[in-house]
């Protein structure tokens, strides 16, 4: 199996989910740049934190049009496993390839700090190693991670298990004391049907080491290559 961690113009956590994966997993990994559109050799591709193109216009808008994301669309039609961190959350809805859309945090400020999660969906590539109602911790650091959809979109989104983190408080309670950006129904991370794409705001590659004050992390990886050498 191998990784490929997506480079556009202001990525800011490329170099620390490259160190997870092959410096902590072990696997092989490659950097993928945004106008690369050979992505023949991999079998998950990561889309980093940062700010892609100074966010300017809005966070991900203009990095949904690189060369490279046609590639990634046709690679996650195919099945091939995504997934977005924090700024590469906000391409991804910028892509069409997750629902919805990123508004400013509600305080309007920056927030960078550990956050409590539950584990809503574990029938995934991303989390079949958590329990169903896990309470995990994990950074976020964003200043718009405030997820919005319309009813119809939400509705959809529960009813077919497509909502894989709440925030929460450290008990499981998900309250809007415990939603650090006003986030609809918490909503910390969620994935497409298929479950082969997942976008998410806080940073597992950032918490996969006990010197960083968490490993809740690193089970999302471990959970991608079970995934991946099981189908192999």
């Amino acid at each position: 199996m191998r990784f490929g961690v997506v480079v556009f113009a202001g990525s800011n956590c490329d170099q620390d989910c490259y160190h997870v994966i092959r410096n902590v997993l072990g696997k092989p990994v490659k950097y993928v740049w945004h106008e690369d559109a050979n992505l023949k050799d991999v079998d998950c591709l990561i889309l980093p934190g940062g700010f892609s193109y100074g966010d300017y216009l809005r966070p991900g808008a203009i990095a949904r049009f690189s060369k490279v994301m046609d590639a990634v669309t046709e690679f996650a039609e195919r099945g091939g496993l995504v997934i977005g961190i924090c700024n590469g959350f906000q391409i991804l809805l910028e892509a069409g390839l997750l629902p919805g859309a990123m508004l400013r945090n509600r305080s309007l400020h920056f927030v960078c700090k550990f956050v409590h999660l539950k584990v809503e969906t574990t029938d995934t590539p991303f989390t079949n190693l958590y329990r169903r109602g896990q309470i995990v911790r994990m950074p976020v650091a964003h200043g718009d991670g405030n997820y919005c959809c319309d009813e119809q979109t939400l509705k959809a989104l529960e009813a077919n298990g497509q909502i894989v983190f709440r925030y929460c408080d450290e008990h499981g309670n998900v309250t809007p004391m415990a939603n650090p950006n006003g986030s609809l129904a918490n909503i910390a991370g969620i994935c497409n049907e298929q479950r082969n794409v997942l976008g998410m705001m806080p940073h597992p590659e950032r918490c996969s080491e006990a010197i960083l004050g968490s490993t809740d992390g690193l089970t999302l990886w471990q959970s991608i290559v079970k995934w991946l050498e099981g189908k192999g």
